[in-house]
């Protein structure tokens, strides 16, 4: 079984020093769970992945914003790095990057491990994408903030349905 793990959103903007308020998580608590879960896969494939804004009129308005080359799109300082895997995405779902899963399919990957931010939406939308692709998902709760829980029992529940393993 080749495993890719999945590091979403670990970013300035919303778990850095200096995040926008909109995100609301105990960002230290957060950052540590996602670490230990990237310790424990050294052996696997790590890809990082960020979420960059384009500039237009409809992300003006956003209660935040993170555009491409600014400090908030940077992966947070303490997070770490064993590799340099790290893809951009312009939605919700990671996979509309075809680069993602030509990476992932060129690397015989079959089982995607997802963590980071955040369990009311964008992990999900990470996770369905991998099913869409083929891909067996793993949803490491461990190291997943959330901070709308309703959106992320209602998402989890979809996502168990479709066969995602929760751990």
């Amino acid at each position: 079984m080749k495993k890719a793990l999945l590091v979403i959103d670990m970013q300035n903007i919303c778990v850095g020093e200096n995040h926008a308020a909109y995100f609301k998580y105990n960002n230290a608590d957060l950052i540590e769970a996602v670490n230990r879960v990237i310790d424990t896969n050294k052996e696997n494939m790590v890809i990082y992945i960020k979420n960059v804004m384009k500039k237009n009129l409809l992300n003006k308005f956003a209660p935040f914003h993170a555009y491409e080359g600014t400090e908030e799109v940077e992966l947070v300082n303490n997070l770490q790095m064993v590799s340099k895997n790290i893809f951009t995405k312009y939605e919700g779902n990671a996979f509309s990057n075809s680069a993602l899963n030509e990476f992932l399919k060129k690397s015989d990957i079959e089982y995607v491990e997802v963590i980071g931010v955040d369990g009311g939406g964008r992990v999900e939308l990470k996770s369905l994408g991998a099913i869409k692709e083929g891909y067996k998902v793993i949803v490491n709760e461990n190291a997943i903030g959330t901070m709308f829980v309703k959106n992320k029992n209602k998402y989890f529940k979809q996502l168990k349905d479709l066969g995602a393993e929760f751990i």
